[in-house]
């Protein structure tokens, strides 16, 4: 998507929320926000550099990763712009097939909900919405201009978790998606076997070829997020995101340290890695290979 570069938006004193990539910041403290054009996501950062304040807080909330699937252009680009200001991360297609193929990627391309148009060109919002239910259990919100009682009916029962009519405000999407986010109930494993790696999730322990491993809980919960999605690259500023809950850039050393440190401890060779695995240029995955 070519767009204008948004103009920058702020949050003032008093806990307001404002989008900044894939989170969204609620600040006790002036923040600014600005557009990066490069990383396409919104930047938060204090107005005034430098230490926060005793007694101020910031609290971030991943949001939703999403996939809208939308042939209208004008559509697609304008929900595409609301979405990410809202903080979410967004994959668009323009047809059923290229949304399917973005579905099937390796890890779904950490794909958390899909906001389906129903009526598209070729394959149909229904058949799409079917072939992704045979695929996940990820939420699907079906999106159309029809409102009539067969498209409900029909869209909830190709497994559609539910259904807004065009147009629709983006007070309502947000709610929409925020519900079905809600309704998901992850199934928890109780032991999950990477060729010899054993987790246990629920008890918060690791093993490997039956001994028992002792890893510290930032390392831990570092190995736990990358081997939930086996094969999904992850960025450092996403890692960061998700096991140390900022998303300070220069921190991003972090991530290299903790990385080297969890090697040491679950690889056969450190500098040979089998299950944490390096995309230069990229981040990290988790194999085994």
């Amino acid at each position: 998507m070519s767009a204008a570069k948004p103009g920058p938006m702020t949050s003032h004193q008093g806990g307001a929320a404002v989008g900044c990539g894939s989170l969204c910041v609620g600040v006790g403290t002036y923040m600014r926000t600005t557009y990066s054009a490069r990383r396409r996501r919104w930047i938060t950062s204090p107005k005034n550099a430098g230490p926060r304040p005793p007694g101020r807080r910031v609290i971030i909330t991943i949001m939703p990763h999403i996939l809208l699937i939308e042939d209208d252009v004008s559509i697609r680009d304008a929900m595409e712009l609301v979405l990410r200001r809202h903080g979410h991360d967004v994959d668009t297609a323009g047809s059923g097939e290229d949304g399917l193929g973005l579905v099937r990627r390796p890890g779904a391309g950490g794909i958390e909900v899909v906001v389906l148009d129903l009526m598209l060109p070729g394959m149909d919002g229904f058949e799409v919405c079917r072939r992704i239910r045979e695929l996940s259990t990820m939420p699907i919100i079906m999106l159309t201009s029809r409102g009539d009682d067969s498209d409900i009916v029909g869209g909830l029962e190709a497994g559609a978790d539910d259904y807004v009519v065009k147009p629709v405000t983006a007070r309502v999407l947000e709610a929409r998606i925020r519900a079905a986010v809600r309704r998901v109930v992850p199934a928890v494993r109780e032991h999950e076997d990477h060729d010899g790696l054993v987790l246990d999730r629920a008890g918060l322990t690791v093993t490997k070829n039956g001994a028992p491993l002792a890893i510290p809980p930032t390392e831990l919960r570092l190995l736990l997020e990358l081997s939930a999605s086996p094969g999904r690259v992850f960025t450092r500023e996403r890692l960061l995101e998700l096991v140390w809950e900022h998303d300070y850039f220069a921190d991003v050393r972090l991530v290299d340290a903790a990385v080297g440190r969890l090697r040491a401890k679950i690889e056969d060779v450190a500098s040979r890695p089998r299950y944490v695995q390096t995309v230069r240029g990229f981040g990290y995955r988790f194999g085994p290979l």
